[in-house]
């Protein structure tokens, strides 16, 4: 179950992602053709609107297809139309005035012509592969140049459309760490007393199972933290404890000499379970953030090892994050939580690599 729930989170992250680009496109008027979970083949699919949405059988990313994301090419018809020319010489000539158009920029009249080349398709026989590469160029074409076309558009927008997903990306770290802090985080061990060894100090100077220790050798204690450093720095003196009893009582302990074990000084008790401290939203929200912007820094050091070579070692597969993830939900729900919000901020920052075809690839080339 912690498998399938550890993979059920990466697959998560990567429909945020995916989403980011998908309804910032559709926000600024590009309409996108695909929407994918996981690539291709299909495992499961439905058409709605004129979009497809689907999951593919390949659990490795996902993808949303916006029409027109370069500029069309006269090379980009050989790769297409070339087998159908091979099987059809009839084709030449349509395929040939739609090259030269498409060279010239003269978009308009490429539409034209390339509605001509749809009829002449139409009325030739291909074989399978000449057909279904012709129709995909005929697709691709067609979306490179329609007014919703990608690289039509102007800088914001195609910043903007591409930036969307690892920013979503940031902004759910942000949310899942927010909701950590609210939940409560580890605060150390509490300063109350679980159990009173026998024949220790503690259990001589009468200390009880339900005391909450306030002070030691009269200076306040906050946190088991405190009263365990305390305690060791008497190294051997006596030490006087102050407690609160049940129902509210404060008394103060005769004093007692620690003994020495294992190297440490000790009074002999053991603290109750650990206490977790909870937070206000904005104020979750504001350690959220901070813990974002401190984790990215040093994702984004961790990166720059990759591309450079040194760190290449350290990158985790898609198992090895699946494992990482599961054994975090064994061990607690918060610690999942962060494990999750740590691999949506690699993934936001992985994708903001300049190189293609990752976001970053895409952001450079529209600047």
């Amino acid at each position: 179950m912690s498998i399938l729930i550890a993979i059920a989170g990466l697959a998560f992250l990567v429909l945020i992602h995916e989403a980011g680009h998908f309804f910032s496109a559709r926000a600024v008027g590009m309409k996108p053709r695909r929407f994918y979970v996981g690539f291709p083949p299909a495992i499961l699919k439905t058409t709605r609107k004129g979009i497809e949405y689907g999951i593919g059988a390949i659990p490795l990313g996902g993808y949303v297809k916006i029409p027109g994301m370069h500029r069309p090419a006269p090379s980009d018809l050989d790769t297409s139309f070339g087998p159908a020319l091979l099987h059809d010489p009839s084709l030449v000539g349509p395929v040939e005035r739609l090259k030269r158009l498409v060279a010239e920029g003269d978009f308009a009249e490429a539409r034209t012509a390339l509605a001509s080349l749809d009829e002449e398709l139409a009325r030739v026989q291909l074989p399978p592969v000449p057909a279904r590469a012709a129709r995909r160029g005929r697709e691709e074409l067609a979306d490179a140049l329609g007014p919703e076309a990608y690289w039509r558009q102007p800088t914001w927008k195609r910043v903007l459309v591409i930036a969307a997903g690892p920013l979503t990306n940031i902004l759910f770290a942000i949310v899942v760490l927010a909701v950590v802090y609210m939940l409560g985080i580890p605060d150390g061990a509490s300063r109350r007393v679980e159990k009173v060894s026998p024949n220790s100090p503690a259990a001589q100077a009468g200390l009880r199972p339900g005391d909450e220790i306030v002070a030691v050798n009269l200076q306040p204690t906050k946190t088991f933290k405190q009263v365990s450093k305390a305690i060791r720095a008497t190294k051997g003196k006596p030490v006087i404890v102050s407690v609160r009893r049940p129902p509210g009582r404060y008394i103060e302990l005769p004093p007692e000499k620690t003994i020495k074990q294992n190297g440490y000084y000790i009074y002999g008790f053991q603290p109750a379970g650990v206490v977790y401290k909870r937070y206000d939203p904005a104020t979750a929200v504001g350690f959220a953030a901070r813990d974002t912007w401190d984790v990215s820094k040093g994702i984004a050091t961790s990166l720059v090892s990759i591309v450079e070579g040194p760190g290449r070692k350290q990158v985790s597969s898609p198992v090895g994050i699946v494992d990482v993830s599961s054994q975090a939900v064994k061990t607690d729900y918060r610690d999942y939580l962060e494990i999750l919000a740590l691999i949506s901020l690699s993934l936001a920052l992985l994708n903001l690599l300049p190189l293609l075809p990752l976001d970053g690839g895409h952001i450079a080339f529209s600047l």
